[in-house]
C-alpha cells in the first residue's frame, strides 16, 4: 500500500474517531440535562381526594419556584402507597389511615376531610340516619318513598376498590359492611358528583371538599356535614388526608412539603374546604 493511500485511511480514522467523541460528548450532554431535569422534577400519586388540592397546592409552589416542575397523578390512595414504597413517587397521597407494612413510610397529614353523603338537590329527602345509609348500600332498602321521598328507585353510585374514599365509606359509614355489586362503580369523586348532580334519582359519598352546588348533601344522624361538626368531633364521617414518602424527605420534595404544611399552604387548603388545624408530622 502506497504512502498516499495510508494518508487517506489515517485521516479517515481520525475523521471517525473525532466523530464518535462528539457523539459521546452529546450523548453525555443529554444524559446531564436529563439528570438535571430528573432532579428538578417531583412526582406525586395517589388518591384522586387528595389529587385536586395537591394541583392547587403545586401551581402556587411553582409559581415562586418555575425551575421546579410537579406531576400531580392520581390512581387512589392504594396506587399512591405502593408508588411511594417503590419509589416510583417521591409522594404518595393517601386519604386513608396507613395499615400494616404502610406504616412504615413516613407521612403528614397535610389536612382532614369530610365524607359527604350526596343527593341530587332536587331529592326531598335531606336527612338520613347511619342505619338507612347502611340499608341504601346493602339494597335493603333500594325506594326513596322507603325513606319519605317520593316514589322512585334509588341509583347507587359508589368508588372503586382500591379508593381511600370507599375505604373510609366502608369503615365509617358502613361498620365494615360490603357495598352491594349492584352499585355503578366509579373511579372518581369528580364522577361520582357528575352523575349524582344529573339524577334526581341518585345518592353517592364523596369528599366534603368537593361538594358544590351541583349536589346536595345530606344531614347524618341529626349533624350536618361541615368542617365545624368535623373539628368538634360531632361528625363522623371524617378522614384524614397524607402525604406519604419512603424515608425523610430530603431536597425539593422536603421543600415542597414544607410548604404544603406552612401557614400559607394551610390557608389555601382551608380556603378549598378543608379542616388543617392541628396537622401534624408522624415519623
Amino acid at each position: 500500500m502506497n504512502r498516499f493511500k495510508l494518508d487517506i485511511l489515517r485521516r479517515r480514522s481520525l475523521i471517525k474517531l473525532v466523530c464518535m467523541m462528539l457523539v459521546s460528548t452529546g450523548v453525555a450532554l443529554l444524559a446531564g440535562c436529563s439528570q438535571e431535569q430528573k432532579a428538578h422534577q417531583i412526582i406525586v400519586a395517589g388518591s384522586t381526594s387528595v389529587q385536586p388540592f395537591a394541583e392547587i397546592l403545586a401551581e402556587e409552589y411553582m409559581k415562586l419556584h418555575p425551575d421546579i416542575s410537579i406531576d400531580i397523578q392520581g390512581g387512589g390512595s392504594s396506587s399512591g402507597i405502593k408508588a411511594a414504597l417503590s419509589g416510583t413517587a417521591a409522594i404518595g397521597m393517601s386519604s386513608r389511615d396507613l395499615k400494616g407494612d404502610e406504616q412504615s413510610l413516613w407521612s403528614a397529614e397535610i389536612a382532614r376531610d369530610g365524607l359527604a353523603i350526596i343527593v341530587h338537590p332536587d331529592n326531598t329527602v335531606a336527612e338520613l340516619t347511619s342505619m338507612q345509609v347502611q340499608d341504601i348500600y346493602i339494597k335493603a332498602v333500594d325506594n326513596w318513598a322507603q325513606l319519605g321521598g317520593q316514589d322512585g328507585n334509588i341509583h347507587l353510585f359508589t368508588r372503586e376498590e382500591g379508593s381511600g374514599t370507599r375505604d373510609a365509606f366502608v369503615s365509617l359509614a358502613m361498620d365494615n359492611a360490603d357495598v352491594t355489586p349492584k352499585a355503578m362503580v366509579q373511579d372518581s369523586n369528580g364522577a361520582v358528583r357528575q352523575l349524582v348532580g344529573d339524577d334526581p334519582g341518585a345518592i353517592g359519598y364523596i369528599s366534603l371538599g368537593l361538594v358544590n352546588e351541583q349536589v346536595k348533601p345530606v344531614v347524618l344522624d341529626g349533624v350536618a356535614a361541615s368542617h365545624a361538626n368535623i373539628i368538634n368531633g360531632s361528625y363522623k364521617l371524617s378522614r384524614p388526608f397524607l402525604f406519604v414518602a419512603n424515608g425523610d424527605p430530603e431536597g425539593i420534595v422536603k421543600d415542597f412539603i414544607d410548604f404544603v404544611l406552612s401557614e400559607e399552604g394551610r390557608q389555601i387548603l382551608t380556603r378549598e374546604g378543608l379542616v388543617t388545624r392541628g396537622a401534624e408530622v408522624q415519623p
